[in-house]
């Protein structure tokens, strides 16, 4: 399935997918999209499986599993994980009165799954199961169950430890039971009894910033209070249920039903977008025609510790942002593509094939390096050892130049693994945290920001650091040993959190031009206790990106002040600011030096004193702007490279989140 076929679009319009595909997960794995669904598939099999390359073209491909000979009817909300080669898929299968949850396996994403015969759960009507790994590798199965005992009688969701993959502790807790009338089901349901129902099902859940957040959708999708909200904790461990945000009334759901546009947007899943910085809430919607459930995405973030989705969208939105570089190792797409980036080769045997790159040989040292890009990046690769019993290592290194800065490798002796991280001269070593099986894939994510760098491997935290020099170049790597590597991207631009080192945002890359900053309790902020004006910058010149930052007010002069950004600064710091600041009543976000009739309007409920999202995009000569969810606006640049910058005017404000990401090849 080849996605350069299709035409090179900028924006798509929801649905992506306009047939059914109920309950969607999607799992990224060597840098492609699988979605599998709910029910039986147009082949006869179970659970519907859809294949992409980029979130927005989608193609059908051949159910799953095949049904059971027992003649049940449901077969509802797969959920397929990868680890060491197999995928397992946990799904619940049943009657709807009677349902439980099993795991079927499948060495490939397509399939064929077959079931292992491993029941995982006891209560009569357990539902939509979810895999969350923490940080230390331990599991934890969530998913939705009744509670018939409780205040508010319905289906909530819990969560059990999993002992291995097919055996849960038998210990559920809840999580979230309904609490709100926007969750309630049917106020007199005659299949229960004639009770008042709720409905909490469809869990998911992140990580952000220390706080889990389990998503999950309520109430009933015929009715306009519908949709996606979540509850947090920042202790998944703790016996207490999680805190709830949405109560239906001062605070709605961060997915709803939009009448007359939108309905029953729900069940969602979160992936990673092709750019591997940006989220997308993946989630069913009906049809227009109310005929099926069919698939929608949306941009998925933070402001603070708020989640939010900028959707249900019903307009043109951006299409996810590509990589910078990326490459599946197909002959034919590699010909017919332009692009400026190329692989060099040292030493060994590299042979393209069969959407891999092989180092064949047994060489001492080989390498497939990519030069000449921004040394601030989000690079993923997929690796594996071609033979069982070899002994060597095979990784990625990080190069300033001709100096290794950082080298991530994966030893191997007699089939036994070992992982180590050699900073300059110092070298970092342990053992993995699960049964490794070298001649698997396994995903190794590194984001570098100047001198810093993180690094995953199968999404678990390896190792974060700052490293001597600059990065200027990432080197695939093989040391005695034959290896292989898979779904290549790259894309340049760089996100801070804010979550390192308290103190000098100098040590960050960051430069101040007026005022004095500090980054500190994950922000970065005015040190200065005078309200004064102040502006900081940070990154390389980029020719296209997009900017996301979070900005909260935290004081005001007597007279009035705002924040503001400087999206497009030049080498010599000019550039437009738009400023957030006080219009009449509410306030606005404007472009300096525009009338003020000309500034974007910030709705009634907007709070600056809360953390609230903005978005700046640049395409040559043009720049686009909005406030997370809300309507456009546009405005003229100065074409040519330009990098971003932070300011105040007559107050002190902080930001939590600052997020570039180059567009196109211009990293």
């Amino acid at each position: 399935f080849n996605l350069f076929n299709f035409p090179v679009m900028t924006t798509y319009l929801n649905p992506v997918h306009n047939r059914p595909c109920p309950d969607p997960f999607v799992l990224k794995h060597r840098g492609e999209y699988w979605c599998y669904t709910t029910g039986f598939w147009h082949d006869g099999r179970c659970f519907g499986i859809l294949y992409s390359r980029d979130l927005v073209h989608w193609r059908e491909m051949d159910g799953a599993m095949a049904p059971f000979a027992d003649g049940s009817t449901c077969y509802w909300a797969p959920e397929v994980t990868y680890e060491n080669g197999r995928f397992l898929m946990y799904y619940s299968v049943g009657n709807e009165i009677r349902m439980h949850i099993r795991v079927a396996a499948a060495s490939h994403p397509a399939g064929p799954f077959v079931d292992t015969g491993h029941v995982l759960t006891t209560q009569e009507f357990a539902i939509d199961p979810h895999v969350f790994t923490g940080d230390d590798g331990k599991r934890y199965l969530f998913y939705a169950t009744d509670f018939l005992e409780y205040e508010h009688i319905g289906t909530g969701t819990v969560v059990d430890s999993m002992i291995d993959e097919f055996t849960l502790a038998g210990r559920p807790r809840p999580v979230t039971r309904a609490k709100y009338d926007w969750q309630v089901y049917d106020p007199n349901r005659a299949e229960k009894g004639g009770v008042r129902w709720h409905t909490v099902e469809g869990p998911f859940v992140l990580k952000h910033k220390g706080i889990y957040y389990e998503m999950f959708s309520g109430g009933n999708w015929k009715n306009p209070t519908y949709g996606v909200s979540y509850a947090i904790t920042r202790d998944i461990e703790s016996p207490e249920e999680w805190a709830q945000v949405a109560d239906g009334k001062s605070v709605l759901p961060i997915l709803r039903t939009i009448p007359g546009l939108v309905i029953g947007p729900g069940h969602n899943s979160v992936a990673r977008g092709p750019d591997n910085r940006q989220l997308f809430c993946v989630y069913h919607r009906w049809a227009d025609d109310g005929s099926d459930r069919v698939l929608a995405i949306d941009r998925q973030d933070w402001a603070g510790e708020r989640m939010i989705v900028l959707g249900p969208s019903t307009t043109p939105q951006p299409v996810p942002n590509p990589p910078t570089f990326s490459d599946f190792f197909e002959e034919e797409a590699r010909a017919d593509r332009e692009t400026r980036f190329r692989w060099s080769y040292e030493g060994g045997k590299w042979v393209v094939g069969d959407q891999e790159l092989a180092q064949e040989s047994v060489a001492s040292r080989a390498l497939a390096r990519l030069s000449s890009f921004t040394p601030s990046f989000a690079a993923e690769v997929s690796l594996r050892a071609l033979e069982s019993g070899s002994a060597g290592s095979y990784g990625v290194s990080i190069f300033d130049h001709d100096y290794e800065a950082v080298r991530f490798r994966i030893e191997l002796a007699a089939d036994v693994a070992a992982l180590s991280c050699r900073i300059g001269e110092r070298e970092l070593s342990l053992e993995p945290a699960q049964p490794f099986q070298p001649t698997a894939y396994h995903a190794l994510r590194a984001e570098v920001d100047g001198s810093f760098a993180r690094l995953w491997l199968d999404g678990k935290p390896f190792w974060e650091g700052r490293f001597e020099g600059e990065a200027d170049a990432l080197a695939l790597m093989t040391e005695g040993m034959a290896a292989a590597y898979s779904g290549f991207s790259l894309t340049g631009g760089w996100e801070d959190l804010f979550e390192g080192e308290p103190g000098d945002p100098g040590r960050s890359g960051w430069r101040a031009l007026r005022g004095d900053w500090e980054i500190t309790g994950e922000r970065l902020a005015q040190s200065d206790e005078k309200i004064e004006d102040a502006v900081i910058v940070k990154g390389p010149l980029l020719d296209s990106y997009e900017m996301v930052v979070n900005a909260r007010l935290d004081e005001a002069a007597s007279t009035g002040g705002g924040y503001g950004f400087y999206p497009a600064l030049d080498d010599e710091g000019r550039g437009p600011l738009f400023i957030v600041s006080r219009a009449g009543e509410g306030w606005s976000l404007g472009l300096e030096g525009s009338p003020p009739g000309a500034a974007l309007p910030l709705p009634q409920s907007f709070d600056p004193f809360n953390h609230q999202q903005f978005r700046f995009r640049k395409e040559g000569a043009r720049l686009f702007y909005q406030w997370e969810a809300g309507a456009p606006g546009e405005a003229e640049v100065k074409p040519g490279p330009s990098r971003p910058g932070l300011c105040t005017r007559r107050a002190r404000a902080s930001f939590d989140l600052m997020r570039v990401t180059a567009i196109g090849e211009s990293a």
